[in-house]
């Protein structure tokens, strides 16, 4: 089998790659350069590719020649503008990245006779946040207050149309978010910014200490959009599907943080907050993925502070030495044994 990953140099992507390669697939994607020092570049994924193409998404002509180089099986389109705070500063890049981006991924697609399946990565933060304390299901109203999650909105429903409008191969739609896990080092993200502050004996410093989000390891989410990819495979799985954890590792940022530290040991400093006015964000925001486990047969294999310890232990093991790519293969080998 065959798969294209659209942001393969991303950290999903990468994650996703090196999963798919490691059970004897073939692999490709084309994303952007990846920034400096990303996991792509520490676990050296290009070695494990059939293809590694370079290529902005917002032009049609390189998703076009992407689709016909390779001649997928399955698609996954993970490529985006991923950063609710970059949003603010770009607005217009973030939306024409992940709205004409996608209706460039879905008309490359249709026109593929190779496509057998094809996933569209939204994010959990496509539905219209009201606060709720229990999970959005996948019939909840969608939305969006900062440009990311409106940009991701119109994507997810871009793709819901498009399914109904044209057809092609088996399509479905993958909502998560907030994962966490070794080799993350994007801009303005929690566990990056924790992991280099306590790691280097300063306090990290939170700009939402109080918000609450549904903490969830990389490999659990991928395991979804995996489960997913092969249900589509079979002729099912179209829609969209939640892939969130259980109600326990819904945790605000401050306790994620103190966690974090006493995983690192009592010498680490405490965190403190800043006092500086931020942009909007969420305060609280949880999924239901009750569809995905019954449907799917898919649950999260790590608990919270499992979750926690794997993303801490990679980062400690590659600190020390050990290679990104063999802690990466540790872990996915660790993984797929866990029940």
């Amino acid at each position: 089998m065959h798969y294209l990953v659209t942001g393969h140099t991303g950290f999903k992507g990468a994650w996703l790659a090196m999963w798919l390669a490691s059970e004897g697939h073939q692999v490709s994607g084309l994303a952007l350069d990846p920034i400096p020092g990303a996991l792509f570049e520490q676990a050296n994924v290009s070695n494990v590719l059939k293809h590694d193409l370079r290529g902005d998404i917002r032009d049609l002509a390189v998703v076009q020649n992407a689709l016909a180089t390779t001649q997928p099986d399955v698609v996954f389109h993970l490529a985006a503008q991923p950063l609710v705070r970059e949003s603010y500063q770009d607005p217009r890049g973030t939306i024409e990245t992940n709205v004409i981006g996608t209706m460039n991924l879905l008309s490359a697609v249709a026109e593929t006779p190779s496509v057998k399946a094809h996933i569209v990565i939204t994010t959990d933060k496509v539905y219209k946040n009201i606060d709720q304390i229990w999970g959005y299901k996948e019939i909840d109203p969608l939305g969006g207050d900062d440009p990311y999650s409106a940009s991701k909105a119109m994507a997810d429903i871009l793709t819901q149309s498009w399914i109904k409008s044209f057809g092609g191969p088996s399509t479905a739609i993958a909502r998560a978010g907030n994962v966490i896990g070794g080799g993350d080092v994007s801009k303005d993200r929690l566990f990056p910014d924790l992991l280099n502050a306590y790691l280097s004996g300063q306090a990290p410093v939170l700009r939402y200490p109080g918000a609450v989000r549904p903490w969830q390891h990389v490999l659990d989410c991928l395991n979804g959009y995996l489960k997913l990819s092969e249900a589509l495979l079979k002729g099912n799985g179209q829609g969209e599907w939640n892939f969130g954890p259980e109600t326990s590792s819904f945790v605000n940022v401050g306790d994620v943080a103190t966690y974090v530290k006493e995983i690192i040991g009592e010498s680490a400093p405490n965190w403190t907050t800043t006092g500086e006015p931020q942009p909007h964000e969420a305060n609280l925001l949880a999924l239901d993925a009750r569809k995905a486990e019954l449907e799917l047969n898919w649950h999260n294999k790590l608990s919270f502070k499992e979750s926690l310890k794997w993303t801490v232990d990679w980062q400690v093991a590659v600190n020390g030495g050990e290679s990104a790519s063999e802690v990466c293969h540790r872990q996915l080998q660790n993984f797929t044994q866990v029940s």
